[in-house]
């Protein structure tokens, strides 16, 4: 795994990142919000290397759709010119009770706005910090030997996941 991001002319990284699926249509604002903050971020800056396939050379770059389908997460990476160049697809169960505590505080940040409680929005968005870290961490684990990517990248595919899973 790389720890640099945004290596100008390289080409082992996402240009475009789309998510799909019926959920998107009912995304409450904060989830809409963090949607479009990883997306935006993750086309800014992020390190993405599909480990290489026997036989066909393409380094990239990449876009990437992800969406939920029969309980995994599906990656369909794609050239730059959207045509499909892989599927990844990894199971669900061990992001589970991750995407339980990202609900949870994203009803008690919710809560404590609407109450005012700046010194609550503050504790919470330091829950939420170290939620996505062990967010990151696991995508790190489950995309190793797979999909070559960072941290940052990792945190941002963690909230999109999120945004897709609405609710268990």
């Amino acid at each position: 795994m790389s720890g640099s991001t945004g290596c100008g002319a390289c080409t082992a990284r996402l240009l475009r990142v789309s998510l799909e699926g019926e959920t998107l249509t009912r995304l409450t604002p904060l989830l809409e919000a963090d949607r479009a903050q990883a997306v935006n971020d993750l086309e800014a800056e992020n390190r993405f290397a599909p480990r290489a396939r026997p036989g066909i050379d393409d380094a990239g770059p990449y876009a990437l759709r992800l969406t939920i389908y029969e309980g995994r997460l599906v990656f369909d990476i794609r050239r730059a010119d959207d045509t499909p160049w892989l599927a990844i697809a990894l199971a669900l169960g061990p992001f589970r009770s991750l995407i339980r505590d990202y609900y949870m505080l994203l009803d008690s940040y919710a809560a404590a706005v609407a109450e005012g409680r700046e010194s609550r929005i503050q504790a919470i968005d330091m829950g939420r910090r170290g939620l996505h870290n062990e967010g990151a961490q696991l995508m790190l684990a489950r995309l190793d030997g797979k999909v070559d990517i960072d941290f940052a990248t990792a945190r941002r595919l963690f909230t999109l996941l999120c945004v897709l899973h609405q609710r268990i």
